[in-house]
């Protein structure tokens, strides 16, 4: 199974009997359908919701787990505005408006699910009032939206062999002084332009690429076995296609990985990091994949830059020279809707491209 999954469905066993009896309930109900980390996100929500209920008094609950359904019950819709207000107010990485409109997506399922699907012994709804059926969300995908705010903040064709060439050897230069530095970059350039490289020339997610194992790499066929985002079959691994960019990055990342990380020889993973304290190499967080790309990104002057932005900025680019359905395929996107942004961030860099050539 994809190791996020696992350690996410052992956090979310870890967190159910935390909650009410009829949140476990609707967890059970989903879980054929959504994956383990798709409702581990479902019970996290409820707990701010929950604490945010027992904060506020509108349940006199002595812990989460004992709040009734009755409370829920009785939630007014100015109840629900303050809520929404609550979660405005608080320090989110994300966008905020996406980030609140998700946790009342999930308030809206929970609801849905008490009210119209589960029922008691004598064959009633469980919820007999759904304060949640008024709220409105108001959703933004439109491609075009996405595509404006992402103008200006990936790499264009050049520019993505300039960022490989700078984190392979631009960055030791700026480095130079700094001998911690420097000796961190001497010990991971290797690795960390097989990381970038490989995004930039396949659109892998982070978690795809902190899932992936040495066996999953096939040079000759230049391609890559993953677990996709969204697919909850865990049995079969999916193709993914790199182009030729990246088999020189592979296979010098390859050549030195066990050598020069040292990892036991029951570790399969591909990319591996040495935690302080220890001698032997282990697969690399996700977090420590995504700062080692904002790390280069800033020295490079485009600090915007992340593990997202370099997946969007290898579709925009493929998307040039494919289809729109070639390119869903490649990302792993389940609509073509989804796709689409890459039509609108093309038409404006094919623009820009005539523009050069009618000014030289």
């Amino acid at each position: 199974m994809n190791i996020i999954k696992v350690k996410d469905r052992l956090e979310l066993e870890k967190r159910i009997p935390t909650m009410p009896w009829y949140i476990e309930k609707f967890i059970n109900y989903k879980l054929p359908d959504l994956s383990p980390s798709s409702l581990l996100e479902y019970v996290r929500d409820y707990e701010i919701f929950l604490s945010w209920l027992l904060a506020e008094g509108l349940s006199s609950a002595p812990s989460m787990n004992q709040v009734p359904l009755e409370d829920l019950e009785k939630l007014h819709m100015d109840s629900v505005d303050n809520f929404r207000m609550f979660l405005a107010t608080r320090k989110v990485q994300a966008n905020v408006k996406t980030t609140i409109n998700r946790k009342l997506s999930a308030l809206r399922s929970l609801f849905h699910y008490l009210s119209q699907i589960a029922e008691d012994d004598n064959f009633y709804p469980l919820l007999k009032r759904n304060v949640m059926a008024k709220v409105e969300i108001k959703r933004s995908h439109r491609p075009k939206d996405s595509a404006a705010k992402l103008e200006g903040k990936l790499l264009q064709e050049e520019e993505i062999v300039e960022f490989i060439a700078y984190v392979q050897h631009g960055y030791e230069h700026d480095v130079a002084t700094n001998k911690q530095a420097l000796y961190s970059y001497e010990l991971n350039k290797i690795r960390d332009t097989c990381i970038i490289t490989l995004i930039l020339n396949s659109g892998l997610r982070v978690s795809e690429v902190f899932n992936l194992n040495v066996d999953d790499i096939d040079l000759k066929k230049k391609l890559t076995y993953v677990y996709r985002k969204g697919k909850n079959d865990d049995t079969f691994k999916t193709p993914v296609y790199f182009r030729n960019e990246a088999i020189q990055a592979l296979t010098d990342y390859i050549a030195i990985r066990s050598t020069r990380y040292k990892p036991l020889k029951k570790e399969k993973a591909l990319f591996l990091a040495i935690a302080n304290g220890k001698k032997e190499g282990e697969r690399m967080t996700k977090r420590a994949i995504q700062e080692l790309v904002i790390k280069y990104a800033k020295r490079f002057g485009k600090p915007y830059l992340s593990v997202h932005k370099l997946r969007h900025s290898f579709a925009t680019d493929y998307y040039l020279q494919n289809d729109l359905y070639k390119t869903q395929e490649q990302l792993g996107h389940a609509s073509p809707e989804t796709t689409q942004i890459y039509a609108h961030l093309t038409d404006r860099t094919m623009s820009e491209a005539i523009d050069k050539r009618l000014e030289s």
